[in-house]
């Protein structure tokens, strides 16, 4: 199978998508025009909306499965979706979020939640509309992103974020540190909550020993070894599910924080072992680590349970290769 991602590469999982459909024997690439410090090039051709324009007539013919991410496609106003859909080829729609988290619809049951990086309702619901005159089905990461999908698809699926674990190694806290680290690594401090957590850091700092550090503007791989690092990482405490940065703290064997909002906590696995907390008691749920070493290192052994169970790269494209089977031509 000939696979296209594109063109839009969020939190490295275009690469990791295309590296294990590639390992399966595929021949598959990630065209990516959106780049950022964060550096991610494994299994991607970097390039730019000029380029890919200029290419599109190649990209359809070429490829027989378009994996489009974040409601973006080939052209503008997505005149490539109505082309590949006559020549009978597959496509599918990977939302991730802020692409399509309408406004009003995410205060209905999240209080916390920050949409600044979303577009207007309007343009949300035209892109949505376009898309869906062409592109049958749908994969979300989580059941936060999928509420706001449903209305437009004959189909949407539930795929967990993709994490290679290959490479990372576990480094489990440790009952004996006298200063346990705790790291917060926002791209966006709005939309993670960080006033939140820095605000209960502080004031946990008067009466606890430990050390903090915010991690901002480095590369991946840089990032990752900081992780390493830490005793307890919180991750975003308003959006109502967790990221990227969770996985990979999990992976890392790591206690993590984050805000899973409550009508959804159901729909993920019992086993999730990550600790729910949003910016009104983000304070006490981290307190409760402080003071308990013993459930950093237990929920840090399930949490790398967890990614390989649920978040591994082979987990989620065998969930994939089924999606792409049973799509429409």
């Amino acid at each position: 199978m000939k696979i296209f991602h594109g063109t839009i590469e969020i939190a490295g999982q275009m690469g990791i998508l295309s590296g294990e459909q590639k390992k399966r024997g595929h021949l598959a690439a990630g065209y990516n025009i959106f780049h950022s410090y964060l550096g991610y090039k494994d299994h991607l051709v970097n390039t730019n909306p000029d380029e890919i324009q200029k290419t599109h007539k190649h990209i359809v013919n070429f490829f027989d499965q378009f994996h489009f991410h974040y409601a973006t496609s080939l052209l503008p106003d997505y005149q490539d979706l109505e082309i590949i859909k006559h020549k009978g080829k597959k496509m599918i729609m990977h939302h991730w979020g802020n692409d399509i988290r309408f406004h009003d619809r995410a205060r209905v049951h999240n209080p916390y939640v920050y949409t600044g990086d979303s577009p207007a309702n309007e343009v949300i619901h035209h892109r949505l509309t376009q898309i869906s005159r062409y592109v049958d089905e749908a994969i979300v990461q989580d059941y936060e992103v999928y509420a706001y999908a449903q209305p437009y698809y004959k189909k949407v699926h539930v795929v967990p974020i993709s994490i290679d674990l290959t490479p990372i190694v576990p480094f489990y806290p440790k009952n004996d540190v006298k200063r346990p680290l705790i790291l917060h690594a926002p791209t966006n401090p709005e939309f993670k909550g960080t006033m939140a957590i820095e605000a209960a850091i502080q004031e946990l700092q008067k009466s606890y020993s430990f050390e903090y550090r915010r991690i901002q503007h480095l590369n991946h791989e840089e990032a990752i070894r900081l992780y390493r690092e830490a005793d307890l990482i919180v991750d975003q405490i308003r959006c109502g599910s967790y990221g990227l940065l969770s996985v990979e703290a999990m992976a890392l064997g790591k206690p993590v924080i984050a805000y899973i909002r409550n009508d959804i906590v159901a729909q993920f696995p019992s086993q999730l072992p990550i600790m729910n907390a949003n910016p009104d008691n983000v304070l006490t749920a981290i307190q409760s680590f402080l003071e308990n070493p013993a459930l950093r290192v237990e929920r840090g052994l399930q949490g790398r349970e967890y990614a390989e169970k649920y978040h591994a790269k082979e987990v989620v494209v065998d969930r994939l290769e089924q999606i792409y089977d049973n799509l429409p031509s």
